[in-house]
C-alpha cells in the first residue's frame, strides 16, 4: 500500500470514539471546572469531605494529560518542564489544605493545554483533503490494450488514456489528443488552459473536454501535487521562534524555581534557625505563590479574548501564535485569482460589426455557448440572461473544436465561438482594428465571434478585481506594509491586475513552487510576511509564510492550511486584524510584566516571613484574577 493511502487512513475518523478523540482532552478539562465549581460551593455548606473527593477528581482528571505529557517529556527529553512543575504546586496547595487553590490551577493549565491540542490535530485535515483530489486508479494502455491500475504501479514511459471529466493521474506529456483542462489545483487559475500534443499536464488536474493519451513522466510519487502535499507537510512541522523561546525559558525557570524550594525545605532551618514546621511551610507557600499560574493566564485569556472579537467581526484566528505574529507583518503576499479579484471571468466588453444587432448577436453567441461547460461559455451565457432577460434557442447543429473552440448552425447561419486563429487571425485583427490588443494589454481574454464566414463580433471577458480590494490594500500601505501580488498569469494580465489593485509589486508567472520560493525570498527581505490565497495551489504558500491567510469561499484545503480565515473574503478585515494584534500584544506585555513584580514580591515576602499562606494565596489569584479583568479588555 502506497505512503499516501496510508496516511488518508490514519487522518480519516474510523469510528465515533476516533471522531471524539481530539477532543478528550478539552472535554477533561471542561469536566475538571464543573466539578471544582461543584466543590467550591458544596464546601460553603459544610460539606468538606466531599468537596475534598471532588477536588481530587478534578485533580485526576483536569491533569492526567498534562502530567502524562510532563512526565514522558521529561523522560524523553531529560529536561524539566512547566508542566511539572504546575503539578507539583497543585499537590504542595493541597498538602497545606487549599484544595481549591490547587485544583483551579489545574484547570487553568489544562485548559490552556487542551485548546493548544486542539489547534495541533486540525494540521492533519488538509492532507486528507487533498489526497481525496488525488486519483487512486488509471487506465493504462499496453500493446493496445487498457487495463486499469493503481497509480502507484506507472512507471515513466507509461501511456494512459484520460477522458474527458476525469483527473490527471500523474505528471506527463501528451502524447495524443488535444483537450482543455482545468489546472485551478495547481495555478489556482479560473480560466482553463488548452492543451496540444506535446504539452505538459499535472497529476489531479481536470481533462474538460477532449479524450488524450498521456506519456507519463514522473512518478506518483514526485509530482507536482505531491509536491504540494510535503510542503504544506513540512512548512507546518517548523516551529515558530516564540515556540522556541517559550520551550527553552520553561525549562530554566523549572528548575530554578524546584532548586529554591529544595533549598528552602532545609537552608532556613539551619541557617535562620526557623523550625522544622516553619520551613516547610514556607516552602509551600514558595511553591503556591511562585507557580506560572498568573503568567499563564497572562497570555491565554488575552488570546482567548482577541480570538472572540476577531470571530465577532467576520475574522477566524486559529491559534494565538498567529494572531501575535501579525502584529509585526513587514510584507504581505496576496495570489490574485479569487484573492485580490472575484475569480470569475466576467464580460466586460462587446464590440459587435457595424449593421448587426449587438443584442442579438449577444442572443445568439449565448445560445450556442450554453451547449459548453468552458468556464468562458457559462460567463458569456449568464451575462446574457441577465442584460437581455429572453430565453436561449437551441442551434440546429453544434461542434465541440477541442483546444479552439466551437462551430454552430443557427437560424440557418454557420457561427464559429473561439480563438482568434480560429476565426483567422488576418480577418479578427481587421476587424478589431487594434481593440483586441487593447483589451489583451488590460488583462481582458478575447473571444471572436464568425457568422457565415465572417467576423461578426469580439467579447471581451475579464476577472475583475473585487471591490474591496484598492480599499484593502491602501489600508495595509497605510501601515508601512509592502503589498505583493503573486499570480500564474501572463506578465501582461499581471501588470494589469497589479496596477487596478495598488500593490506595490508583482510577480508573474508563479506555479505552487514559485511561490514558495518567492514567499521565502519575501521572508528573508522583510523578516514577518502574510501570504493570503484561496485554492488549493496556494496551500504551500499558506504553510510556508509566517501568517496564512485565507479567504472564507476558498477550498477547504487553502482554510485548513491558513492560520486565519476572512470569513466574508473582506479584503479591509486584514488591517483591521492586524491592529488587534497590536492591542493584544501590548496587553499580554502588561501582564506580563505586573504578573513577574506580584511574584517577585510574594516570594521576597514569604522568604522575610511577613507573608502567611493566605494572604499568599489572595496575592497570587487576586493577580491572576487582576491579569485577565485586563484581558477581557479585548472583548470590546
Amino acid at each position: 500500500m502506497s505512503e499516501n493511502v496510508l496516511i488518508k487512513k490514519q487522518v480519516e475518523p474510523t469510528s465515533l470514539l476516533d471522531k471524539w478523540k481530539p477532543h478528550a482532552e478539552l472535554i477533561a478539562a471542561s469536566f475538571s471546572g464543573v466539578l471544582i465549581a461543584a466543590g467550591w460551593m458544596i464546601s460553603k455548606t459544610g460539606g468538606e469531605s466531599i468537596a475534598i473527593a471532588l477536588f481530587i477528581m478534578a485533580y485526576v482528571i483536569g491533569g492526567f494529560a498534562k502530567a502524562k505529557e510532563g512526565i514522558e517529556d521529561t523522560i524523553e527529553n531529560k529536561e524539566l518542564n512547566v508542566e511539572l512543575l504546575m503539578i507539583l504546586a497543585a499537590l504542595g496547595s493541597a498538602v497545606i489544605g487549599y484544595w481549591t487553590e490547587g485544583a483551579i490551577l489545574i484547570f487553568i493549565f489544562a485548559m490552556s493545554g487542551a485548546l493548544e491540542t486542539y489547534t495541533l490535530n486540525k494540521s492533519h485535515k488538509e492532507i486528507s483533503s487533498l489526497m481525496e483530489l488525488q486519483p487512486e486508479e488509471a487506465i493504462r494502455i499496453t500493446n493496445g490494450r487498457e487495463e486499469r491500475v493503481h497509480v502507484t504501479e506507472l512507471v515513466v514511459g507509461d501511456t494512459i488514456l484520460v477522458k474527458p471529466g476525469e483527473r490527471i493521474p500523474s505528471d506527463g506529456r501528451i502524447a495524443k489528443g488535444q483537450t482543455t483542462i482545468d489546472e485551478a489545483a495547481i495555478t489556482g487559475e479560473s480560466m482553463p488552459s488548452a492543451k496540444m500534443q506535446g504539452d505538459n499536464v499535472f497529476a489531479s488536474t481536470v481533462n474538460l473536454t477532449g479524450s488524450m493519451t498521456v506519456e507519463i513522466t514522473k512518478p506518483s510519487s514526485d509530482t507536482l501535487f505531491q509536491k504540494i502535499i510535503e510542503l504544506v507537510q513540512s512548512a507546518q512541522s517548523e516551529k515558530s521562534p516564540s515556540q522556541l523561546f517559550i520551550e527553552k525559558f520553561e525549562g530554566t525557570y523549572v528548575k530554578v524555581v524546584l532548586a529554591v524550594v529544595v533549598l528552602m525545605m532545609f537552608l532556613p532551618h539551619y541557617l535562620l534557625g526557623w523550625s522544622w514546621n516553619e520551613t516547610f511551610y514556607r516552602a509551600m507557600i514558595l511553591l503556591v505563590v511562585a507557580s506560572p499560574c498568573a503568567l499563564v493566564a497572562s497570555i491565554m485569556p488575552a488570546t482567548l479574548s482577541a480570538i472572540s472579537n476577531g470571530a465577532r467581526h467576520g475574522i477566524l484566528f486559529k491559534g494565538g501564535v498567529h494572531l501575535e505574529n501579525l502584529s509585526s507583518l513587514k510584507a504581505i503576499a496576496f495570489d490574485k485569482t479569487g484573492t485580490l479579484t472575484k475569480g470569475k471571468p466576467e464580460v466586460t466588453d462587446i464590440i459587435v460589426k457595424e449593421g448587426l444587432s449587438r443584442d442579438d448577436v449577444l442572443l445568439k453567441v449565448a445560445s450556442i455557448e450554453s451547449h459548453s461547460n468552458h468556464p468562458l461559455a457559462n460567463s458569456i451565457v449568464n451575462y446574457a440572461k441577465e442584460t437581455l432577460g429572453k430565453e436561449l434557442v437551441h442551434p440546429e447543429s453544434i461542434e465541440d473544436v477541442p483546444g479552439w473552440g466551437v462551430k454552430a448552425h443557427y437560424a440557418g447561419e454557420d457561427w464559429k465561438i473561439g480563438k482568434i486563429a480560429f476565426v483567422g487571425r488576418e480577418e479578427g485583427e481587421r476587424f478589431a482594428e487594434g481593440a483586441a490588443m487593447k483589451l489583451a494589454s488590460e488583462g481582458k481574454t478575447t473571444v471572436f465571434v464568425e457568422r457565415n464566414g465572417e467576423v461578426a463580433a469580439v467579447i471581451a471577458l475579464k476577472d475583475v478585481v473585487r471591490e474591496e480590494t484598492k480599499q484593502a490594500i491602501d489600508l495595509l500601505k497605510s501601515q508601512g506594509i509592502t503589498t505583493v501580488m503573486l499570480t500564474g498569469d501572463s506578465e501582461k494580465t499581471a501588470k494589469a491586475i497589479s496596477d487596478e489593485s495598488h500593490v506595490n509589486s508583482y510577480i508573474a508567472e508563479c506555479l505552487p513552487e514559485t511561490k514558495v520560493e518567492q514567499l521565502k525570498e519575501l521572508i528573508t527581505t522583510y523578516g514577518t510576511v502574510a501570504m493570503v490565497g484561496d485554492g488549493i495551489n496556494d496551500a504551500p504558500a499558506l504553510a510556508t509564510a509566517n501568517v496564512g491567510i485565507a479567504m472564507g469561499e476558498g477550498t477547504d484545503v487553502a482554510l485548513e492550511t491558513a492560520d486565519i480565515v476572512l470569513m466574508k473574503n473582506d479584503l479591509p478585515k486584514i488591517a483591521e486584524a492586524i491592529n488587534l494584534s497590536k492591542r493584544m500584544n501590548r496587553i499580554v506585555k502588561q501582564n506580563i510584566v505586573f504578573s513577574i513584580l506580584i511574584i517577585m514580591f510574594l516570594i521576597a515576602s514569604n522568604f522575610l516571613q511577613f507573608l502567611d499562606l493566605p494572604f499568599g494565596v489572595i496575592g497570587h489569584e487576586g493577580s491572576t484574577i487582576l491579569v485577565i479583568l485586563n484581558s477581557l479588555r479585548l472583548l470590546k
